[in-house]
């Protein structure tokens, strides 16, 4: 199985449209800072998916060697996107993909339910699956556009091989299965609590915006063996600046912030 990370930033990317935060200012003026959504490209037995369809998700498709087109002219080996969720940041990206002649769709129940606009959008361009994946319940928030009653799986966390890799770029609590995880990537949106209060993003702390933030979670993620990475990275957080002191301390600990365009060998 191949993994490529295709994007690391959450909703609005790095830099964010109508942002001039130091974050978003600092990635205008160094290019190299810039992130996209965040996403994963996979590759399993029965073909190749992107983990959350976002915005970005054509510039990354074309980033990735392995997903583009051909040699036909409407040959792709993208069979499909699993989602982890169901916020607009990670699935609007379904839209874009309607120039498939098919496409298969994993999620849990309450997501397709919420997405049942989209399908009907996108039922005359394309025949349009629903299946679904090794998904870990980690959160009942919902989208705010959706009106479905609350549910304890609005948001996953992505098994592959059989647990060996655990995706989970939004984290309202942390699952027991990912102690298991060979590899994990995982909820990086905030670095501390009170950072979208701090920042003027928002009346509320992290925590109760469905993310545990880093500094909740850094010292429990350094005790898992194998790899350990960050994502989903806020505007806000310093970690989108490669000089703060911060990834000095994830360092330490032996962890990593997952950067786009990075393979993950496993």
């Amino acid at each position: 199985m191949r993994l490529q990370v295709l994007g690391t930033a959450a909703g609005g990317g790095v830099p964010q449209w109508n942002c001039a935060c130091p974050g978003c200012s600092g990635a205008r003026a160094h290019p190299g800072r810039r992130r996209r959504h965040a996403s994963l490209a996979v590759q399993l037995d029965d073909g190749c998916y992107v983990v959350n369809a976002t915005p970005d998700i054509a510039d990354q498709i074309e980033a990735c060697a392995w997903l583009r087109p051909g040699p036909g002219p409407r040959e792709s080996p993208l069979k499909g996107v699993i989602l982890t969720d169901a916020e607009l940041d990670h699935t609007i990206g379904l839209l874009r993909l309607r120039e498939a002649d098919e496409l298969e769709v994993r999620c849990t129940p309450v997501v397709r339910q919420a997405l049942r606009p989209f399908a009907d959008i996108l039922r005359p361009y394309l025949r349009l699956s629903w299946a679904d994946a090794d998904l870990i319940p980690i959160s009942a928030k919902r989208p705010r556009y959706a009106g479905s009653p609350d549910a304890p799986d609005w948001v996953s966390a992505l098994r592959l091989i059989g647990g060996a890799v655990v995706y989970a770029p939004a984290m309202g609590v942390w699952p027991d299965e990912l102690d298991e995880a060979e590899c994990a990537i995982i909820d990086g949106t905030f670095w501390d609590d009170e950072e979208p209060r701090r920042t003027g993003i928002s009346e509320k702390t992290a925590t109760q915006m469905g993310h545990l933030p880093i500094e909740a979670t850094m010292e429990r993620l350094s005790r898992l063996p194998g790899r350990r990475l960050y994502t989903h990275l806020n505007n806000t957080n310093p970690l989108v600046d490669p000089a703060a002191e911060q990834h000095k301390v994830l360092a330490e600990l032996g962890i990593e912030v997952a950067a786009d365009g990075m393979v993950i060998d496993l």
